[in-house]
């Protein structure tokens, strides 16, 4: 915008230029030849020097309303108009010299009056000729000598009006290849600033369809969360209260009404830290192997299943999300066996094998088709989907080896960075 603003200033200028400076010069002239009232010393000289600069008034105020009405660019009326101020100048020149100014009128504007290259060339050189007579002025021209001189200058304004013609020109192609250029990178700029907004736009897309999956995957683990603590808690007190309903010995009520409320309690601890940072409670003062071993040893209790806890391999420090996500996975994997198994024996087995540590759990109950779609695998379907996506969400494997009848087996593999062993069981 701003190129294109300063073009037409550019061009505005030239024009006015062009169209005042024949005014200037026919008034430098006049007042050149006024000052040298002796180079026309006869009465017949001076009033042809009054009529010639009148003719030459009248032209140009013709010419500017046709050119005005016309537009620019050279024609018919424009050679006409170069062609009777060219006469007028020469004709002034011979008179007195100094009207060689108004005659130089047309070295400025050949280009722009006259079509075609060859034709301004023409017109430069008619140009040179009232030019070198008024250089020339001194000379009587009575012999060949001063025909030689007058030659020699005709030939030397040509040449120096070429080598001005041809450096004004170099100077115009370079100011159109600047504009043209200027004119390009002004369109690169603004393609790219058409490419920075749609990669703004773009971007903000991106943030806001990150911010709605960061969303989505908070709800699905918060979901998981509660599954696994809050409501598998809620389910043994709802057990132990039906026993407890249905027990006729009021000792044996009391046995189950004291773990009910030591599950309720549990469940609310577990609420309260989910609450506050979403890790399991029995991983806030003991490590993993410590607080598997204690929930099966409660699970055990409260389930009435004889339940195994089996530690092999180099204990090594595991990041919290690994020993949260397996800690997780076991929870989930005794409730399903508390619920669906019916099982009389179970194990948990925690391996650390070189680059990966595995959790087993299996347990002797009557199992299910594992092949079967979720939902019909009468084991609820979101405890093994929610138990999978855990694994994944810590880049591990999770695998169901189970057949009615047959027991289930839950594996969870994980790989971890080595690390220094510690001796924590």
């Amino acid at each position: 915008m701003a190129t294109a603003t300063t073009d037409a200033d550019r061009d505005r200028r030239r024009t006015a230029f062009l169209a005042r400076q024949p005014y200037g010069l026919l008034g430098i002239s006049a007042l050149l030849a006024v000052a040298s009232a002796g180079l026309t010393p006869t009465a017949a000289e001076r009033t042809a020097v009054v009529v010639l600069v009148v003719a030459a008034l009248v032209l140009q105020l013709c010419w500017g309303r046709v050119a005005a009405r016309t537009g620019p660019g050279p024609g018919r009326a424009s050679v006409a108009y170069y062609v009777l101020r060219w006469v007028i100048g020469a004709a002034l020149t011979w008179l007195n010299g100094f009207f060689s100014f108004y005659a130089a009128a047309g070295c400025f504007d050949a280009g722009e009056l006259l079509p075609g290259r060859r034709r301004a060339r023409l017109g430069l050189v008619a140009c040179s000729v009232p030019l070198a007579t008024a250089q020339a002025s001194g000379l009587a021209f009575r012999g060949g000598q001063e025909w030689l001189v007058f030659a020699g200058l005709l030939v030397a304004n040509n040449v120096l009006l070429t080598v001005v013609g041809h450096v004004f020109q170099q100077q115009e192609e370079q100011s159109l290849a600047r504009a043209a250029t200027i004119a390009e990178l002004e369109r690169t700029n603004t393609a790219l600033q058409r490419a920075l907004d749609e990669n703004a736009a773009l971007h903000a897309q991106l943030v806001v369809q990150a911010r709605e999956a960061g969303v989505a995957d908070e709800r699905r683990r918060l979901a998981a969360e509660i599954h696994d603590t809050i409501a598998q808690g809620l389910t043994g007190v709802i057990a132990q209260l039906q026993v407890v309903a249905a027990a006729p010995d009021p000792a044996a009520a009391r046995v189950h009404l004291d773990r009910a409320t030591g599950l309720a309690r549990h469940s609310l601890g577990e609420a309260r830290r989910s609450v506050r940072d979403l890790a399991p409670v029995d991983l806030a003062h003991d490590a993993l192997p410590r607080a598997l071993r204690t929930t099966v040893a409660r699970w055990s209790e409260q389930a009435g299943v004889r339940a195994e806890f089996t530690l092999t391999g180099t204990v090594r420090e595991l990041p919290g999300g690994v020993s949260a996500t397996l800690l997780r996975i076991a929870q989930e994997a005794l409730a399903n066996a508390s619920k669906h198994a019916g099982a009389s024996r179970l194990g948990v087995t925690l391996s650390f094998m070189g680059d990966e540590v595995t959790l087993d759990v299996r347990d002797d109950g009557r199992g299910f088709d594992a092949s079967a779609p979720p939902g019909r695998t009468g084991t609820g379907g979101f405890g093994l989907d929610g138990m999978r996506a855990r694994a994944e969400g810590v880049g591990g494997v999770l695998a169901v080896e189970s057949e009615p009848g047959g027991g289930t087996a839950v594996s969870a593999r994980v790989p971890w960075a080595r690390d220094e062993p510690r001796h924590e069981q």
